[in-house]
């Protein structure tokens, strides 16, 4: 979960890597480093711990220059966030210089074995292993020692590496975490990320596991680790760089908070018919038959992606009528868990590249089950292996905390049940329509809901200093107040926890005091009676929790505004829409909510601690 950076061309490469490692600051800010090589080959190396801000001081008063090297920001996994540990590491004559993201598990095996055999070691990184590996196999050929070298590794790891004694090359090597490779005009890049290169090139094209990269003046050279030829298709990224740029903004999550219109509405483009209320897919390698034929859809993901897939669940039962499962990506390999070709695995990372994520896909694949990815980043590793792909659209998604991924995932989501239900002749032809035109209208309705931004100003006035929150829902709701507890813990640091308002009495009632804000969603969609009745319940729980003192923050439909006003606190207001289009709307308030909350406190919005954007290891 770090970000790595690399060029080599005919300009300056210092401002290219340091500009490329603040687009990459999201995966990784515990520590920087940048390694550069001149025009007579003098290795020069500056590292910092802390923020790149620091790493940029140090250059400032200790200037580097060159056209061609590597950068590096850290997120710590072995060894503390100090400037000794942090990246480009070396070996122990200072000629190799590397910098990883990754985990390399046998690490201990080797620095013990490396140091028998002479090796100096002066970190207590992983990483440096990797450097002395190289320098063991080095003769002169950079590019066969890291092939080499990497076949002693057990682990995952994306390197970046150049030598001085072999100059005007920097090789690149990936197995499990992404590296993109960036073609310009006679300069080249690598980097964990899209955004980190973007405006530089829109030319690029992504390692597979398993393949060596040698970036030079003239070309790319690509091979697989063991010598042989290999061709990736190169993509053309269709983000423009000015996505990934705050545009006025304090904060990317604030950013990103208000394109969820526009995500959601570049996730529905193309895919729905406004007259017939079809849902039509990318091409994918899974046929109308195989849809209709399978006996269970598994859901798969980490995180706030988990929490989409919890409420896809509702989506597709609801919709196709197919028995569905949620799994954590972290635990569905580990369980041996049962899956056939009778089954459709969906995996859903905003990345592409969530380590747990793709372990599960591959396990899914072994069993025989057909896998869909729900994605957000063209050409990543879950989509190349999957046999279909619903691209959502977002753009990139700078701030760690999730925010338009999940609700283009949510849409995503559910235009893969309309899909399913249409395809299965589960869902008539006049609820599709329907249906369509409520997804339609989705966007601008969205729109109303970010109107309401000032209103929170004045309401965390009230909530910033609380030690705890309390999110209730049920149904396809719940999945929502657990990522509304998510959004609170991960940019704030205050204790939240989701809970299905349905269990209060069977426990959650004991943490209730005049302390305590509880934020309870209490939307209803008119049309149905199941959702009348879930609203009417949500109304016992607001009463249950101001009866024993607690603080309620409600989010309601419109028209509900006076009713739950006579109960609770404070009320939040969303449209109309359909019961399960509602925690696409609901999720806004949540966000909003976290992010005054946090920015009140004084948190650091887009880089909370001890987080990072891209999980790629385990």
């Amino acid at each position: 979960m770090c970000g790595i950076v690399g060029y080599i061309g005919n300009r300056r490469a210092v401002p290219i890597i340091l500009d490329g490692l603040r687009r990459l600051e999201y995966r990784g800010y515990d520590s920087a480093g940048i390694a550069v090589l001149n025009g007579d080959n003098h290795l020069s190396v500056r590292r910092a711990s802390g923020k790149l801000r620091n790493l940029e001081d140090v250059i400032r008063v200790n200037p580097m220059d060159g056209p061609y090297g590597i950068g590096h920001t850290r997120w710590a996994t072995h060894g503390r966030p100090t400037e000794e540990n942090a990246h480009p590491h070396r070996d122990c004559t200072g000629d190799i210089v590397v910098v990883h993201n990754g985990i390399v598990e046998n690490y201990l095996q080797l620095k013990h074995q490396l140091q028998l055999e002479g090796h100096k070691f002066v970190t207590e990184t992983d990483t440096e292993v990797v450097a002395h590996l190289v320098e063991k196999y080095y003769d002169g050929n950079l590019e066969e020692a890291v092939r080499k070298a990497v076949k002693d590794l057990t682990g995952v790891f994306a390197l970046g590496i150049i030598a001085s004694s072999d100059p005007n090359k920097i090789v690149a090597a990936r197995l499990g975490p992404p590296v993109v490779i960036g073609l310009g005009d006679g300069e080249y890049f690598v980097a964990s990320d899209v955004p980190a290169i973007l405006s530089h090139t829109r030319d690029m094209f992504f390692l597979n596991d398993g393949d060596l990269a040698v970036l030079t003046p003239e070309g790319v050279h690509l091979t697989d680790f063991n010598g042989r030829l290999v061709k990736r298709p190169v993509t053309h990224i269709l983000w423009d760089p000015i996505m990934a740029e705050k545009g006025g903004y304090k904060h990317f999550m604030l950013k990103e908070i208000f394109e969820q219109p526009r995500a959601v509405r570049d996730t529905i483009l193309g895919r729905v018919g406004q007259e017939s209320g079809r849902v039509f897919l990318d091409e994918m390698d899974i046929t109308d038959k195989a849809f209709r034929e399978f006996t269970s859809i598994k859901l798969v993901a980490c995180g706030t992606s988990w929490h989409a897939a919890l409420a896809g669940k509702f989506m597709i039962e609801k919709l196709a009528r197919i028995p569905t499962e949620v799994d954590y990506g972290s635990e569905f390999r580990y369980r041996n868990p049962i899956v056939s070709k009778q089954d459709l695995t969906v995996v859903i990372s905003q990345s592409g590249e969530t380590a747990d994520t793709l372990a599960a896909q591959r396990e899914a694949k072994q069993k025989g089950s057909k896998t869909l990815a729900i994605c957000n980043v063209v050409g990543a590793m879950i989509t190349r292996e999957a046999s279909g792909t619903l691209m959502t659209h977002a753009g990139p998604e700078i701030g760690v905390a999730s925010t338009k991924a999940f609700s283009s995932q949510l849409t995503a989501l559910f235009i893969l049940a309309m899909y399913l239900g249409q395809v299965r002749e589960a869902l008539p032809p006049e609820e599709s329509q329907d249906l369509v035109q409520e997804l339609i209208r989705l966007p601008g309705k969205l729109e109303t809901v970010l109107s309401q931004d000032s209103i929170y100003d004045e309401l965390v006035k009230k909530l910033f200093r609380s030690t705890d929150f309390l999110y209730l829902g049920r149904g396809v709701h719940f999945p929502i107040a657990l990522e509304g507890a998510l959004k609170l813990k991960e940019i704030s640091y205050i204790h939240a926890e989701g809970y299905p308002a349905g269990e209060m009495k069977h426990g959650p009632n004991a943490l209730i005091d005049e302390n305590l804000p509880v934020v309870v969603l209490c939307t209803r969609d008119r049309k149905s009676e199941a959702s009348r009745l879930r609203y009417e319940k949500t109304l016992s729980n607001i009463q249950e929790v101001k009866a024993r003192s607690g603080i309620v923050i409600a989010v309601v439909c419109d028209d509900d505004r006076e009713e739950v006003g006579k109960m609770a606190d404070h009320v939040i207001t969303i449209p109309h829409s359909d019961e399960l289009l509602l925690p696409i709307l609901e999720i806004v308030p949540l966000q909003l909510l976290a992010y005054h909350i946090a920015v009140r406190r004084g948190c650091d919005v887009d880089q909370p601690r001890n987080l990072a954007k891209s999980v790629t290891v385990e």
